[in-house]
């Protein structure tokens, strides 16, 4: 497939804060591409500047065959994070409306108006005013204005952050099903929204890309092997636990072990092993709970997620 978008060396600055670092990347056409970072990282920022509600610092922007200078604003949808409506207005004529700004002819949007209001499941209150909408309502009005147009790509600024779960789940099929028919960018920071939908990520952290490609190719080259382990709560176990973790650490005391294990983690009584060898780690681990007569609720074995990925490269 070919490249839609491809940027480059794109920086914005506000005053003395350089708000996005002369990031590079590029977006495939046909793709669905999430832009994660932590809050403040610059995703909303670096959105700003591709849809041209901001003009970059610095920086250029181009666009599979469209001439160097051209407004690239037709070619976008776009759906910000807080969508604003005009209450008074109802959907079907906000549709319309979005349309006519577009360029489309009056007949032409009221037909893309109602086919979209079908689409995105809200017909039946196509003549409700605005006003009276639900979050998750609001937000699939949000994606028919984004499309009237018919865009070439789709942005989406935290497109579910603030709805309730029910919301969520109804936006984010929704988004799998618009994947199929047209090249998507949206920004999340929620890494199980990205795995559930995406074909590429870019990790943004100050302002600069940590890491950008393929999802299935990042998943391969970066995980690694993790043990889970969950004990009965006792005082007995929680003691052993705090002891053998300060053991098997990197830094700890006990030779051999600390080869085997990368890091730990305890969240919710559950420890959480990143090894480097996981057969000799389990059997080591093994060994201990069975000398010290350590109960077990569970102990499984598995791999690093996105998100352990995520959390290790927004943290270096």
């Amino acid at each position: 497939m070919s490249t839609l978008l491809k940027v480059k060396g794109l920086t914005q600055t506000f005053g003395a804060v350089k708000a996005v670092a002369g990031i590079d990347f590029s977006i495939t056409e046909g793709h669905c591409v999430a832009l994660l970072g932590p809050n403040g990282a610059g995703k909303t920022t670096t959105i700003r500047m591709i849809t041209g509600l901001l003009k970059p610092t610095a920086g250029q922007l181009e666009f599979q065959g469209s001439a160097q200078g051209i407004n690239h604003r037709a070619l976008i949808g776009y759906l910000p994070q807080a969508p604003s409506f005009y209450p008074w207005m109802t959907g079907i004529e906000y549709v319309i409306y979005a349309g006519r700004l577009c360029g489309l002819s009056a007949a032409t949007a009221k037909t893309r108006a109602k086919e979209l209001l079908e689409r995105v499941g809200i017909s039946g209150a196509a003549k409700r005013r605005i006003g009276s909408y639900s979050g998750g309502m609001k937000q699939r009005l949000g994606l028919a204005q984004a499309l009237v147009h018919q865009p070439r790509l789709l942005v989406m600024d935290e497109p579910v952050s603030a709805l309730d779960p029910l919301g969520r789940r109804e936006v984010l099929e929704l988004l799998r099903e618009l994947k199929q028919e047209t090249t998507v960018l949206f920004s999340t920071h929620v890494l199980h929204d990205a795995e559930e939908l995406c074909d590429d990520v870019i990790i943004i952290r100050n302002g600069q890309v940590a890491l950008q490609g393929e999802i299935e190719t990042i998943r391969k080259d970066h995980r690694q092997p993790v043990i889970e382990l969950q004990l009965e709560r006792d005082s007995k176990s929680e003691s052993w636990l705090n002891s053998y973790m300060a053991r098997i650490l990197p830094k700890g005391s006990a030779e051999g072990k600390a080869s085997l294990f990368q890091s730990v983690q305890l969240e919710n009584g559950i420890a959480r092993f990143t090894v480097n060898e996981v057969d000799a780690a389990r059997r080591s681990l093994l060994e201990e709970l069975t000398r010290e007569q350590v109960k077990v609720s569970r102990l499984e074995v598995g791999h690093t997620t996105l998100e352990d990925l995520f959390m290790k490269v927004v943290t270096q």
